[in-house]
């Protein structure tokens, strides 16, 4: 999947990409078949840098709803000859998803083009998965013949129709199937739902890595290992190496942190540093200075994952470091320092939004530790990292730490932010916005009342409604 190209912050393109509020609010004032074509835009190319963790589905379906948009583009998109060419789901399961809202609010249309999909389209799997949580059953068993015929009725498509119903998302439509009236049917599911059993227990006993007996040497050598398949496995390495290793090989142990292979030195580095070893600070300062591409980001993560005293003071020297270390360092500082960090954890996220711009991976940890600081001059910062990121996760942790630092964020993002894509975002609106504009008031009094809402942000919308509220 390409890179999404995400338009400017300003334009309403660029504010539905982002999943803000303010996208919302723009597309329903601005002409009608401006709002669609941005709208559909999205949904068709999807904006998200990581579709797994960001929510855009339900943000993107009640933007159809208020619009009355049709449905057209999304048909065409999935019933294209591209379909057939790229059976990537991320091409598809953007709209699927959107379909899946829009079916849960009773958008019949969305349903049928969901039922259509799933008997013909490539990524049938995702489109099953949303007709599972809102389809009825009669509408559910009309799919097992046109499902079941993807699969030959042969050793290889009896094992893919096994692995199909082994790693389901959503079982029902499998059940249903297993139970179903043609024997042709659900003996084939029944067979199926066996053999995905069977391969799981033949999975657990044939166990890949460690056993007990092994020895520090051998643990090293199969992190090493690991590394020349392309396998960073430094990390569960650390965790058999204390399982494995006594006081007597401390020494192997500080040797393979200084000079051993990549996959021994990384793993050394992990088991040291989550053991306060006394030597742990030095050997990773070495490391970055000296170590692969591999071992400077072992030695960052092993360091960043201490919690000592020491640790923490180490940080404060390290924290004007221009390297990776120095990075790892402000971040320390903004999840263990004190109010004294405060100058520090500043000038780390100043200094990240400027050489790395708003999307920055470190500033996650950064704007965090902004808001649980409470560092009040940060909040010029966090309103540029608000705007501009494309992340709607960052975002929303921006929105948490102006909350804490910004008095202006009840009447200012706030308000939008109850229209945002992440709940956890919708959620914290709906804690600080101020019930002095009648959007507010009216906004959440629907969030309460939408069934699709998450139960977190309607808990907190339902701690804000009360006798007082000003009538809409």
């Amino acid at each position: 999947m390409f890179e999404p190209v995400i338009a400017p912050s300003g334009t309403l393109l660029g504010l539905l990409q982002r999943g803000r509020g303010d996208g919302t609010l723009h597309a329903l004032t601005a002409p009608r078949a401006e709002a669609l074509a941005a709208l559909d835009h999205c949904v068709l190319r999807d904006p998200r840098h990581d579709w797994q963790v960001e929510n855009r589905s339900l943000y993107y379906a009640r933007l159809y709803l208020d619009l009355g948009g049709g449905l057209d583009a999304i048909e065409a998109h999935l019933f294209s000859a591209e379909d057939v060419l790229d059976a990537d789901e991320c091409r598809t399961g953007l709209a699927l998803a959107v379909l899946g809202h829009l079916a849960s609010y009773g958008r019949r249309d969305a349903l049928e083009l969901l039922r259509r999909y799933a008997a013909s389209g490539t990524n049938w799997a995702w489109a099953l998965d949303e007709l599972a949580l809102r389809d009825d059953d009669a509408g559910l068993r009309a799919l097992a013949a046109p499902v079941l015929a993807r699969f030959p009725a042969d050793p290889e498509g009896e094992a893919e129709l096994a692995a199909a119903v082994r790693d389901a998302f959503e079982p029902r439509p499998w059940r249903l199937w297993a139970d179903d009236p043609r024997e042709s049917i659900a003996s084939r599911v029944r067979a199926a739902q066996e053999t995905g059993c069977f391969d799981r227990w033949q999975r657990q006993l044939r166990p890949q890595g460690p056993r007990p007996g092994w020895s520090v040497q051998a643990v090293f050598d199969w992190a090493q290992q690991g590394l020349e398949r392309g396998a960073a496995l430094h990390v569960p390495a650390a965790r058999c190496l204390t399982a494995v290793a006594g006081p007597e090989d401390r020494a192997e142990i500080v040797e393979a942190a200084r000079s051993g292979s990549d996959g021994a030195r990384s793993t050394a580095l992990r088991y040291l540093a989550d053991n306060n070893d006394p030597d742990a600070l030095e050997l990773i300062e070495d490391a970055v200075s000296t170590g692969s591409a591999l071992v400077v980001d072992a030695a960052v993560d092993a360091f960043e994952r201490m919690r000592s005293i020491a640790a923490v003071d180490r940080a404060r020297g390290w924290a004007r470091r221009p390297d990776a270390l120095g990075a790892a360092a402000g971040r320390m500082l903004a999840c263990r320092g004190g109010a004294q960090d405060s100058d520090l954890v500043l000038g780390a996220l100043r200094e990240a939004v400027r050489g790395e711009g708003p999307d920055a991976p470190t500033l996650w940890t950064l704007v965090d530790g902004a808001g649980r600081l409470g560092i009040a001059c940060a909040a010029p910062v966090l309103r540029h990292v608000y705007r501009e990121t494309a992340s709607s996760h960052l975002r929303g942790r921006a929105a948490r730490a102006l909350a804490a630092t910004d008095p202006s964020f009840a009447s200012g993002f706030a308000v939008e932010c109850l229209w945002d894509c992440e709940e956890s975002t919708r959620e914290i609106a709906a804690r600080f916005a101020e019930t002095g504009d009648a959007r507010v008031v009216e906004r959440l009094r629907r969030l309460a009342a939408d069934p699709a809402e998450e139960a977190e942000v309607q808990t907190a919308v339902r701690s804000r409604i009360g006798p007082d509220m000003p009538a809409v």
